[in-house]
């Protein structure tokens, strides 16, 4: 009864502590909001009111602390093994030993990684003094720094403002953190490394440690850490552990058995793949697909049904998706290239296989050598995939496979440079072959004879030509992906591929031509980027009419007619000849919506910048400017200018040039790249500066005297300060410009909010910097730049900065703090 009476006497305890410090809380927000309100600028609070504030946060972070102390005890499952009692004893012990700051937990998925460190966690809370708090963070497959960063806070009692950046979330963290002279942090499923002080984790040192689980070694290795591997059950620990919880009365099913046995043995085995890294490369590679790749391949399949668009079949694909991941019978994650991607659960995959076992042979990954015996190639196959079998080869002598109902055939990244003549001999109803990735110079023959094939994939083979007559039977091809292939010429059997939709052929480098390309009516997506086609004959896309995805790289195409392809909504990515050509496209294209994703080059060719935007962009180089206005389309996102002589005859900005179709305002624009225009010599005026700019660069403009230029007021109204608000700008860079003499007019200042890197080289004439950035006011004086505060400023030569005037309301000294010369 005393042991009830205190629990009960502490629990009070708790809730009036809670009680009051929300009291406090709401006392401190009040004090703050009244402080924003009435505090007069360059004021400074009075030190009493500075402390007090102080000492609300420490009392909030105790208290919190306090809470995690005594809160976080983990709801845990019962484990068995001896391996897993040798796992937890091994990681106690590294805890207690302060020579070990960091211990990596890992294995294989569901090997009780997890399961084993809440058990550790609820130990630590129970028995030890050794530390002060424990903080569980689980982290998610697609991590996220910011949720990351409000997890770690949310545990620690540090409260974050909704306009604080990544970098000054960290700082706070840290301070927070390295008041603690002894915590343990456990990361929970963490599938990549991360770096510590982005974050805002202090180095684990004099007590304070960290703790992670992941499932691969490599993790544990980049983050420095102490190894401790789980260990798979043993056959009988797993058998003893499935009948456990899925009840004895299982066995008395006959037919259940033996996939009951399938899946215990599952839970205490892994491949037998040959090193640790064929284990992370096929981990990454097999059974994962891109969102695109499924959607394609299942139209291809016909579990997506065919639509007009193929918008709408995406769309339609990605509905059945999600009903798949809401169902879980997919789980989604992001891979090393940061695409959301899809996995079948492993167990479910083998139920499946299982299931379909007869018609269906999947030896994915396997590390096979050879192909399948003929045996197990059975007459009653639908589906064959062997993909990601680096060493495997089909023999000569191998008799052809009797399979006349298979569809689907996967050998890509096979490393096969070869397939025997006979071997697709009994194959005659393939729909589907997928060969890419392997080194395979000739097709065989008899690939040609399958009179129903719809999908042929065949990217970065090493295919040089194509038999003339190939194509002659293949007349229900509907995609062919022959991308990344040394391939010099086409065969003109492809004009009888009157039903294909999708042409790829990217990357072909040798590829100078297209045969009949007018006679291919129904397609849909057309891919020529990296040929060396240089121009599309006109004519031949006005009778593409079906186009949806038109992306043939600096290939000159026909503003017209690509502006009557009404279909293409897309992706468009192609070279107008200039800016006459441009307007000739938005003209024809009037009344209807843009491509969802554009690049438009104008001009000439072989300009590439360091643009990152991925939207709807234009590229022009070495098209002249001269007094008439050049339309854009309505929601151009990036726009980039270069080798371009403006007409400047008259005193007039360069950007008021520029009108977009059907609107007024630029404030889609994100980005603008302006390099080496002769003869300009102002940017903007003041009613054309895009409002949500995010990244502006100007360099190599030998005769650029302004920026913006302000409109001159008359000596009676005297100086009026303007000033341009540029919100979202997060990049400004000025290089070699000789004659640069201020941002903005006199009496002109650019109010910059959210400036990361500022960057200056070579503008010598550059007098007056007539610019704001007002987080720079809310930075104290004491403060770590570092911590509380991000922003780069890049200065050569060094020289200038003594020189140059700070015109703004800002102190230039306000600045030296981020200045780096280089």
């Amino acid at each position: 009864m005393n042991h009830l009476d205190n629990h009960r006497s502490l629990d009070q305890h708790r809730k009036d502590l809670k009680r009051k410090l929300e009291e406090l809380i709401g006392l401190k927000k009040d004090t703050e909001s009244i402080m924003r309100s009435e505090l007069q600028p360059r004021k400074k609070l009075k030190a009493e009111v500075q402390i007090w504030l102080e000492n609300v946060e420490r009392v909030n972070v105790e208290v919190h602390a306090l809470d995690g102390r005594i809160g976080q005890v983990l709801s845990t499952t019962s484990l068995s093994g001896e391996a897993v009692k040798a796992c937890i004893e091994d990681i106690w012990n590294c805890l207690m030993d302060d020579e070990v700051p960091k211990i990596g937990v890992w294995g294989m998925g569901g090997v009780g990684k997890t399961s084993i460190m809440k058990v550790i966690n609820n130990q630590l809370l129970k028995e030890t003094g050794k530390f002060d708090i424990v903080i569980w963070i689980t982290v998610s497959k697609e991590m996220n720094v910011a949720k990351l960063q409000k997890d770690i806070a949310s545990k620690i009692g540090v409260e974050f403002s909704g306009d604080e950046d990544e970098t000054t979330r960290a700082g706070r963290l840290f301070e927070t953190l390295s008041q603690k002279s002894r915590f343990v942090m456990i990361l929970d499923d963490l599938w990549e490394k991360v770096s510590l002080e982005r974050i805002g984790i202090p180095e684990p040192s004099n007590g304070t440690k960290l703790v992670l689980t992941t499932r691969s070694a490599d993790v544990c290795r980049q983050m420095g850490c102490r190894m401790i591997k789980v260990k798979p059950l043993t056959e009988e620990e797993a058998w003893k552990l499935f009948l456990e919880k899925a009840g004895c009365d299982i066995l008395n099913i006959p037919a259940v058995e033996p996939i009951a046995r399938s899946v215990a043995k599952h839970l205490c085995r892994i491949q037998n793949f040959k090193t640790v890294s064929s284990v992370v490369h096929y981990i990454r590679k097999i059974g994962k697909l891109k969102n695109e790749v499924l959607f394609n391949f299942g139209s291809q399949k016909g579990f997506v049904e065919e639509m007009d668009s193929m918008r709408a079949g995406f769309d339609r694909g990605r509905a059945i998706m999600n009903r798949l991941i809401s169902n879980c019978l997919l789980e989604v994650f992001a891979d090393e290239e940061h695409a959301r991607s899809v996995k079948m659960h492993d167990l479910l995959r083998d139920m499946a296989l299982r299931t379909a076992k007869s018609r269906f042979l999947v030896k994915a990954g396997m590390m096979l050598e050879k192909a399948p015996d003929v045996k197990e190639w059975s007459m009653n196959l639908e589906k064959v995939s062997l993909i990601w079998n680096q060493w495997l080869y089909i023999p000569l002598e191998m008799s052809p496979p009797k399979c006349p109902r298979l569809t689907t055939l996967l050998l890509s990244h096979c490393n096969i440079a070869s397939i025997p003549e006979g071997f697709l001999k009994h194959m005659h109803g393939l729909r589907i072959i997928d060969l890419s990735g392997n080194p395979i110079k000739n097709l065989p023959i008899s690939l040609s004879k399958c009179p129903g094939l719809t999908t042929l994939l065949l990217c970065g083979c090493r295919i040089e030509s194509i038999p003339e007559s190939f194509f002659d039977d293949t007349n229900e091809l509907k995609i062919l992906d022959l991308s990344s292939n040394p391939i010099k010429s086409l065969p003109h059997s492809l004009s009888n591929l009157k039903n294909l939709t999708s042409l790829l052929l990217a990357y072909c480098e040798h590829l100078g031509n297209v045969p009949s390309l007018s006679n291919l009516g129904f397609l849909k997506k057309l891919d020529l980027r990296g040929t060396k086609i240089k121009e599309i004959p006109n004519g031949v896309l006005s009778r593409l009419c079906c186009l949806q995805d038109l992306i043939v790289g600096e290939t000159l195409i026909n503003g017209k007619e690509v502006g009557g392809l009404k279909k293409l909504q897309g992706t468009l990515e192609g070279r107008f000849y200039d800016w006459h050509n441009l307007n000739m496209y938005l003209e024809a294209c009037r009344g209807r919506e843009e491509p969802r994703q554009y690049i438009i080059y104008v001009g000439d060719v072989n300009f590439h910048t360091f643009s990152e935007n991925e939207g709807k962009e234009i590229v022009a180089r070495g098209c002249n400017i001269y007094n008439y206005q050049i339309v854009l389309p309505r929601e151009i996102e990036g726009l980039v200018i270069g080798y371009c002589n403006v007409d400047c005859s008259e005193e007039y900005p360069l950007f008021s040039r520029f009108i977009l179709f059907s609107l007024s305002s630029f404030s889609s624009l994100k980005s603008l790249y302006i390099n080496d225009c002769g003869n300009m010599k102002k940017l903007f005026s003041p009613n054309c500066v895009p409002p949500n700019l995010q990244m502006l660069s100007v360099g190599s403009c030998k005769q650029l005297e302004e920026i913006i230029t302000s409109v001159v007021e008359t000596e009676e109204r005297g100086m009026v300060i303007t000033e341009f608000h540029l919100p979202q700008l997060r990049q400004l860079r000025l290089a070699f410009l000789p004659e640069l003499k201020s941002i903005c007019s006199a009496g002109g200042v650019l109010v910059c909010d959210s400036l990361v890197v500022f960057e200056i080289v070579y503008c010598p004439k550059l007098k007056r910097m007539g610019l704001n950035l007002p987080k720079l006011d809310n930075v104290p004086p004491s403060a770590s730049a570092s911590a509380n505060f991000y922003l780069s400023v890049r200065i050569r030569p060094k020289e200038w900065w003594e020189s140059v005037e700070w015109d703004g309301p800002q102190p230039k000294s306000l600045f030296d703090p981020y200045v780096r010369f280089w």
